[in-house]
């Protein structure tokens, strides 16, 4: 999930995975998988980032964990 502010400022929390594309016009526009158009005070870039931030907070942890079995699948553990 990330953060997003609307053109009002409200800020609202969007699921990243959901977001088919993003639009730079004056304002930026957010189109969802859905078909759902979100035009936000963010900008592009910042989208972006924040999208690869929450990926990269997900998936990190993932790689670098150890096997969960007991003997990290040596042979004779």
């Amino acid at each position: 999930m990330i953060r997003i502010s609307r053109l009002n400022g409200a800020e609202m929390v969007i699921n990243a995975d959901l977001i088919e594309s993003l639009e730079a016009t004056p304002d930026t526009v957010i189109v969802l998988t859905n078909g759902k158009h979100l035009v936000v005070r963010d900008s592009v870039d910042e989208i972006v980032r924040r999208v690869i931030e929450y990926k990269r907070g997900i998936f990190s942890p993932a790689l670098g964990c150890p096997s969960s079995s007991p003997d990290n699948g040596t042979i004779g553990g």
